[in-house]
């Protein structure tokens, strides 16, 4: 059997990802060693993400290291993977998917509609703020970075009345204490991607292709092909104020998708079912476009670029 070695970031979650696609490895008799990457997101921690403006900021220094045959493999949360990869890298497999939902914490609330007025709520993420703004536009958004621990340190300090986080890292992580409430698609559509994990090689190893391709699950390739078939469409990062939501219906695939305003004044949806993934997202992107998405988009984009650029 091969040795594989695979490239991760360094955080709590990261690693826990990694050492899961490493023991399933292992049980295929391969021999498995972890070279820990920090990358531009990491290393910007006191800036909002949404200012940052760099795709890729979680995966650029990995690719690099998979370029310069350090490693064999990457280990991607896929939602942190720009939908168009680099020349030279393929992702040759997408996980089978965990609760892809935002899910709501907070040490004295139940629930989003139970939160007083003003009350502060961390995020970084405009598609979160967004949402949240457009059903409580009395709430107070302020970022909030860090890994999973230090994100429920601030919360259970009084930093703030509650924080969203994705379910599936705390799922994985089993730090689901402080969970009140599941944000539905509805109220809030999650990132393209969420809750799959990436697997990412260079383009043309056939032989790392072999030994990777048994964990590719189908669901979740073709409703993650079908949200980031969307998000290319709109020409989104992950940190753009888009959603993104595929599940199988009645034998086909349905894609709700938003895209809003990050004050939350204005919310596109739209919500269309097909057979085919890529096709599904490119028309229900064409749909928002039409609809009014480039002008929101545009906007974001250039409140964006005008934010001084980190070293």
């Amino acid at each position: 059997m091969a040795l594989i070695r695979i490239g991760s970031r360094g955080s709590q979650l990261a690693l826990w990802q990694a050492n899961h696609i490493s023991a399933l490895l292992r049980e295929r008799g391969h021999q498995v060693e972890l070279e820990i990457i920090k990358t531009t997101g990491d290393k910007i921690t006191d800036v909002a993400l949404a200012q940052v403006g760099t795709k890729g900021m979680f995966t650029k220094e990995i690719e690099e290291a998979l370029a310069e045959g350090r490693v064999d493999v990457a280990v991607h949360s896929l939602k942190d993977l720009p939908t168009r990869l680099p020349a030279g890298f393929e992702l040759v497999a997408i996980t089978k998917r965990v609760n892809p939902r935002d899910v709501f914490l907070s040490v004295k609330y139940d629930s989003v509609k139970a939160l007083p007025h003003g009350a502060r709520v961390g995020t970084s993420s405009l598609r979160r703020q967004a949402q949240l703004k457009a059903s409580r536009p009395d709430l107070v958004i302020h970022p909030l970075r860090g890994n999973v621990d230090t994100r429920m340190r601030k919360l259970e300090e009084g930093e703030y009345d509650a924080i969203i986080l994705a379910a599936a890292g705390l799922t994985r992580l089993g730090k689901t204490e402080l969970v009140k409430e599941v944000l539905s698609e509805e109220f809030m559509c999650p990132a393209a991607g969420q809750g799959a994990l990436g697997i990412e090689i260079r383009e043309g190893d056939v032989e790392m292709r072999e030994h990777l391709v048994f964990l590719d699950d189908s669901a979740a390739h073709a409703a993650t092909t079908c949200e980031r078939s969307l998000l290319n469409k709109l020409g989104g990062g992950c940190q753009v104020p888009i959603g993104a939501f595929a599940e199988m219906k009645d034998g086909k695939l349905q894609l709700t998708a938003i895209v809003a305003r990050p004050d939350g004044t204005e919310v596109l949806r739209e919500r269309q079912s097909g057979s085919d993934p890529v096709t599904l997202g490119e028309n229900v992107g064409d749909t928002l476009l039409r609809r009014g998405a480039t002008r929101i988009l545009e906007d974001v984009y250039g409140a964006a670029a005008a934010v001084v650029q980190q070293p």
